[in-house]
């Protein structure tokens, strides 16, 4: 077995977490302007081994964040336009008939894009739910299964799918199974006044500026390795888990907004990405160990899409992320 490390070492480890976790989003903004939370939030979800949702309007620059992220970290990039007629073939990839040298036939396994370290799932929605769930199993098991035969994918893997908020007409709304799959939801924003003066110069002035590595797969591995060693104390955990009810309709610790307007809360997947982001939050913040600010951090991109409003939420429009805060103070206050 390897030998545990020494406190010294994961200071050092840390450190090296959080240098090189901004030298990569250093690196990323040559590129990308503004929108410096969905960039934490996306290499959040890479070092904490979840997929991510991004929501906004077109032309937001989804695209251009991932193609830069396999750029920065040196990664296979693959995109998927999810259209109406595209069929989980499409996605996970076909066996076929080929000849060899010999002239014998045989059974090839001809690969889809979903081999690849970085999969942008673009407009997601899009595509009927039988080619949704063919994401399903490489989402959750890091592998596929075609004709009876698994195929598994190399890590990392990492998908980023878009969804536009806007545009209904033929959609197919995710169901809550695949919603559950991924660890953040990140709602893109426009830009300012500001940041669409130097996207403008960025990209009709000068030569477009592009991404250079600043660390392997490897390095992406061992980061990851890092992030689960972070500790938390039995207190914290236990905040973290009333956050959690809280945000449940029928529980102890639910408020009146869970009540009155969720159907279902958050599964247990909820929990474990709020506790792997807010790990890499205490890293990023210079600590070893996670606070209650880390998990209050984390809640609203890792439980707004896994909260299910009812009727009546869906009627009156309520803001999911309302409903987390109403949560968080429920956590804090004296059990009941």
């Amino acid at each position: 077995m390897p030998d545990t490390p020494s406190l010294d070492e994961l200071s050092k480890e840390s450190t090296d977490f959080c240098q090189t976790f901004h030298r990569l989003r250093a690196e990323i903004g040559e590129v990308i302007v503004g929108q410096e939370s969905i960039i934490d939030g996306v290499l959040v979800c890479l070092f904490a081994s979840g997929h991510v949702l991004l929501e906004g309007v077109p032309g937001l620059g989804k695209t251009m964040l991932v193609r830069t992220l396999g750029q920065a970290v040196d990664l296979d990039f693959s995109r998927i336009q999810f259209t109406p007629d595209l069929m989980p073939a499409d996605i996970i990839g076909t066996t076929m008939i080929a000849e060899t040298p010999e002239g014998r036939k045989q059974f090839v396994f001809e690969r889809g894009p979903v081999f690849a370290h970085l999969l942008l799932a673009d407009e997601i929605n899009r595509a009927t739910p039988k080619t949704q769930s063919a994401l399903l199993e490489a989402m959750q098991e890091k592998h596929v299964t075609v004709a009876g035969e698994s195929h598994a994918l190399q890590e990392p893997f990492l998908v980023l799918a878009t969804q536009n908020p806007l545009e209904m007409e033929g959609t197919y709304p995710l169901p809550e199974a695949q919603l559950d799959r991924f660890f953040f939801k990140l709602k893109v924003a426009y830009p300012t006044e500001d940041e669409l003066r130097m996207i403008l110069s960025r990209t009709t002035e000068e030569e477009e500026p592009a991404a250079h590595p600043v660390l392997g797969r490897e390095d992406v591995l061992k980061m990851r390795r890092l992030v689960r060693q972070v500790p938390m104390t039995p207190e914290i955990q236990t905040f973290a888990i009333h956050l959690l009810l809280a945000t449940h309709p029928d529980t102890e610790f639910s408020g009146d907004q869970a009540k009155r307007y969720v159907r279902y809360g958050p599964s247990p997947r909820g929990l474990q990405a709020m506790i792997l982001a807010a790990k890499i939050y205490a890293l990023l913040a210079g600590r070893y160990h996670v606070a209650e600010s880390d998990i209050e951090r984390a809640s609203a991109p890792a439980l707004r899409h896994r909260v299910i409003l009812n009727f009546e939420g869906e009627a009156e429009g309520i803001d999911v992320d309302t409903i987390i805060a109403e949560a968080i103070e429920r956590a804090k206050a004296p059990s009941p």
